[in-house]
């Protein structure tokens, strides 16, 4: 899998520190020649002989090899590597790197490297979550590095949520992938919106629709797993969130969804707009739940504002914007005209005429369309079939 392929694996002070023992069994079986470098930190969680052991190769951690004089060349060292793997990459690590300091040995090899260099994040919840580790996760990924997010689960600390280190088994498939193959959206910056929104009438009662976000999340998951960075921004819905996702924002309402998708749109590459907004609201929300009464009851509704239609005037010259469409009459000419006035690249049209299909559904069947002409028709295929179709457009388009 990874024979010949040569890996500085860097270890940083973290519990997860433990887990690099495993990791690198792990790329040594597979073939690789494994070169640790350690933080002085990373020897309180596990000693060089166990890693050193593991990889048939001294762990360096010093410039200086003895009392000799010589050293370890940090530029050799970032010329030699075929990949540099940062695991577990504390937040200390992780802004040291994002803001040119440079005061150890695996700082130096990182500042020298020639190669790929992946982070794999280690620390608590609030850590992870802090503005200023997601800056600096965001600066390393500017420079052309790349982040393998962090899991969610049970963490050191006892609290429960994302900060976990991926599993060595998961990192050895990462490195594979980094190593063997070309992803077609790497490090390309993708926004995705998905499922309905809410539109509050009163504290308990809203307008929505049957959106269940299944099309929206199973796209998101398909350019993560062809290395984009996904930003995805969901209306409410009861799906697991995309495995690996770079961000991931909840919203309710259009208001909301279109704030967050505008705070966003001008850093992306590709926006796709999968979500199923409301196009009307109640004028006026109730502060109180309305009481049934006997008689009807009318409720003033006003237009919400049309996200992709306004951020379509906005579309730079390198974006794509991908719209969806669903249709029960006229289909092909309604989907055409919606490509047209909200300056879509790219629109996909599904009818809720198909059996099994659209809202709620595992299933799709969808038309892809561009400006001038069908590009795709496909059957009716599970909803990751039919992102991985969706994405295969998106990248012919890209790289003309």
């Amino acid at each position: 899998m990874l024979q010949g392929k040569k890996i500085i694996l860097g270890i940083t002070g973290s519990i997860a520190a433990y887990k690099s023992a495993m990791l690198t069994r792990l790329l040594f079986k597979a073939g690789a020649e494994v070169q640790i470098i350690m933080t002085n930190d990373a020897k309180e969680f596990i000693t060089p002989l166990t890693l050193s052991t593991l990889s048939k190769n001294p762990v360096l951690s010093k410039f200086t090899k003895n009392d000799k004089g010589e050293w370890n060349n940090h530029v050799d060292l970032g010329l030699w590597a075929d990949l540099i793997l940062i695991a577990p990459a504390s937040a200390n690590t992780i802004a040291k790197c994002a803001n040119g300091i440079c005061d150890n040995l695996l700082l130096a090899t990182y500042f020298s490297a020639k190669c790929p260099v992946a982070f794999a994040p280690a620390m608590d919840l609030d850590m992870y979550q802090h503005p200023t580790t997601k800056t600096n996760l965001n600066k390393l990924e500017s420079f052309g590095n790349i982040i393998l997010h962090a899991a969610s689960g049970e963490l050191a600390s006892g609290l429960d949520g994302q900060g976990r280190m991926q599993e060595p088994e998961d990192l050895l498939q990462e490195v594979g992938q980094l190593l063997s193959s070309k992803k077609k959206f790497r490090n390309k910056k993708v926004i995705i919106t998905a499922g309905p929104t809410q539109e509050a009438i009163d504290p308990v009662r809203f307008i929505g629709n049957h959106s269940s976000g299944k099309m929206g999340y199973a796209i998101a998951q398909s350019f993560i797993n062809e290395g984009a960075n996904v930003t995805l921004i969901s209306g409410p819905s009861s799906l697991e969130v995309p495995s690996k996702i770079s961000n991931f924002i909840s919203v309710k309402s259009a208001k909301e969804m279109f704030e967050q998708t505008e705070k966003y749109y001008s850093e992306a590459d590709i926006i796709v707009f999968a979500a199923a907004v409301a196009d009307y609201r109640p004028k006026t929300i109730a502060k109180e739940k309305i009481k049934k009464k006997d008689g009807e009851i009318s409720i003033e509704m006003e237009k919400t504002i049309d996200i992709a239609k306004t951020l379509g005037h906005k579309k730079g010259n390198n974006q794509l914007n991908i719209g969806f469409a669903l249709e029960t009459e006229n289909e092909e000419a309604n989907a055409l005209k919606k490509l047209e006035n909200k300056n879509f690249d790219l629109i996909v049209l599904n009818s809720l005429r198909d059996e099994n299909a659209a809202f709620g559904h595992d299933t799709n069947k969808v038309k892809i369309y561009s400006h001038d002409r069908l590009l795709e028709e496909s059957k009716l295929l599970n909803k990751s079939k039919v992102a991985d179709l969706i994405l295969s457009q998106i990248y012919k388009l890209s790289s003309k």
